[in-house]
């Protein structure tokens, strides 16, 4: 998760706390929607685990395109 925050810190100008904050707030809210397994991978991903045996999605980079795919997003 630290690099999540530390991209959106990096993007938006927002400091580290401000950043975390944000970053959980919208992984509270996914994790809310998504299937239950897809959570816990989404868990697992930010712990450093990756999403084993799932391709391109098996990093924090392909999470968040997979993510945008479902949201409608290329």
């Amino acid at each position: 998760m630290d690099e999540l925050v530390k991209l959106v810190s990096e993007k938006t100008g927002l400091s580290e706390q401000m950043a975390r904050t944000a970053v959980e707030t919208v992984l509270g809210f996914l994790k809310d929607k998504l299937p239950g397994p897809i959570a816990a991978q989404m868990d697992n991903v930010l712990s450093g685990g990756g999403l084993g045996g799932l391709g391109d999605l098996g990093d924090l980079g392909g999470l968040a395109k997979g993510l945008g795919g479902l949201l409608g997003n290329q």
